[in-house]
């Protein structure tokens, strides 16, 4: 199937490549989107990618960026609920991969010194099974943290 995206220009996405979120994903923006596909831009110097696009397959203007977060020495450790495993397919843990969305950080206004940067979306990730090619984005209202720094090169 072809897709015309506004990032990538026309692009050929099989149907097996393509992730179904049933339940959609969290914002206005993409009410009613729930197929989507992952691309990155290539590059031949870069074997492993750790930053893509999630694309929608139904309207070529709606993207976000996409991270995984081990990159950043991030686990998530969540409990799923029934419905979640059923929509997941009720997956095993090694089928499952953790994302977070990437989103721009505006600049304050008035003030000069000031820049947009980006951030991620920690407490929404989306968790996929990427045997069944299903997705859900899950809220977590309280997160309980543990930060450990493993690259610390001398004891503290």
């Amino acid at each position: 199937m072809k897709v015309q995206t506004h990032l990538f220009g026309e692009v050929n996405v099989s149907e097996d490549k393509i992730i179904t979120f049933p339940k959609g994903l969290i914002g206005d923006f993409f009410e009613g989107k729930t197929k989507f596909m992952l691309i990155h831009e290539e590059d031949k110097n870069q074997q492993n990618h750790f930053s893509y696009t999630l694309q929608s397959v139904e309207d070529g203007e709606c993207a976000l960026q996409i991270i995984n977060p081990t990159v950043f020495g991030f686990h998530y450790e969540l409990e799923l609920t029934d419905e979640e495993n059923a929509l997941l397919k009720n997956p095993q843990s090694e089928d499952v991969i953790f994302m977070q969305t990437i989103y721009k950080v505006e600049p304050v206004s008035g003030e000069s010194n000031s820049k947009g940067s980006l951030a991620t979306n920690l407490r929404a990730p989306l968790i996929i099974n990427v045997k069944e090619r299903v997705g859900i984005q899950k809220l977590i209202e309280k997160m309980n943290t543990d930060v450990v720094f493993s690259n610390l090169t001398e004891n503290v």
